[in-house]
């Protein structure tokens, strides 16, 4: 297969912890091409979606994680696979891209994750399709309803942009807390923009774990820790990634989600559950693999490509 990675700049990649990478490195193994481009090389000319792309050979060093050969244009539907594996926030370019690359639908070429799937799952919102298994959540921009709700919570929640990501400005607020106000308004953009407004769940402490779903079946997972008395546990912000096993309750969250998302063409995501509940569905650019795959003993990039044949192939 002809494999692209639209993904952030090389520089970005951390060789032990990045998915992307991870994929690549499985991709490569596996015999097949690698290409790579930013999401800024890939344009419209008429109806043909096309990009300057570079091939890519990764190898596990750090000053120099990919080896790039010299800039080619091609037609999008001579490639096998399209990773999208820009990081969020799902911008403005993030939204052109997916629309330049709807104009594929038709051609042979599998994108993971389907434009339109991702236009349409936010990864706070999306969570809403699961009600019965989420804590207690509000999606509004308005100070007063929040407030109530802080009440109709015991005075205690979580606060958190509608397109955050990586824990950003991510805030446990209370109804004693002198900087309520202004934390509602940093989050809501002084009311213009509505926020996630979340249960507090005590086993918030004990770790966020990470379930990685492949064609709506888990794969594997991980558990992030917060450290330091910090409410959030993502990588990007010093969660210690540790060994995590499946419950009954994740199956069967993984269980009632996997029909929605093979729907949907969501062929790649990783879900977050804190205790008993589902927080988060991530589409964009899923992290944990190669964790997963370290301390779980079991190549899960392999699997991935691996399932890619067989949809390419199929």
């Amino acid at each position: 297969m002809r494999l692209l990675f639209v993904m952030d700049p090389p520089s970005t990649i951390i060789v032990d912890e990045d998915t992307t990478f991870g994929l690549m490195l499985a991709a490569t193994a596996r015999g097949h091409q690698v290409d790579y481009c930013r999401a800024q090389d890939v344009w419209l000319d008429g109806d043909r979606p096309v990009a300057t792309v570079r091939s890519a050979e990764p190898r596990r060093d750090p000053a120099s994680p990919l080896t790039l050969g010299d800039p080619a244009e091609v037609f999008l539907g001579d490639i096998d696979v399209i990773f999208l594996r820009k990081d969020p926030p799902f911008d403005g370019p993030y939204l052109w891209l997916t629309l330049i690359l709807e104009h594929l639908r038709g051609e042979k070429t599998v994108v993971v994750n389907d434009p339109r799937a991702l236009r349409d799952a936010n990864e706070k919102l999306y969570t809403h399709h699961f009600t019965p298994f989420m804590p207690r959540t509000l999606i509004t921009s308005d100070e007063a309803r929040i407030r109530r709700f802080l009440e109709e919570l015991g005075g205690e929640a979580i606060i958190k942009p509608v397109d955050g990501h990586g824990g950003a400005s991510v805030y446990a607020i209370g109804l004693g807390d002198k900087n309520l106000r202004g934390l509602i308004e940093a989050v809501t953009h002084g009311g213009g923009r509505v926020a996630v407004v979340q249960q507090l769940i005590p086993e918030v402490s004990e770790g966020d774990k990470r379930i990685l779903l492949l064609e709506g079946e888990p794969i594997g997972a991980i558990l992030r820790v917060p450290q330091g008395g910090d409410v959030r546990s993502n990588i990007h912000v010093g969660g210690t990634v540790v060994k995590a096993e499946l419950d009954d309750r994740d199956r069967e969250i993984c269980a009632a989600m996997g029909p929605r998302l093979r729907e949907d063409d969501l062929f790649f995501v990783g879900i977050d559950v804190i205790g008993r509940y589902l927080t988060e569905v991530n589409v964009t650019s899923p992290t944990g693999i190669q964790q997963a795959s370290r301390l779980g003993g079991e190549d899960l990039e392999a699997k991935v490509i691996a399932a890619l044949e067989a949809k390419v192939n199929g």
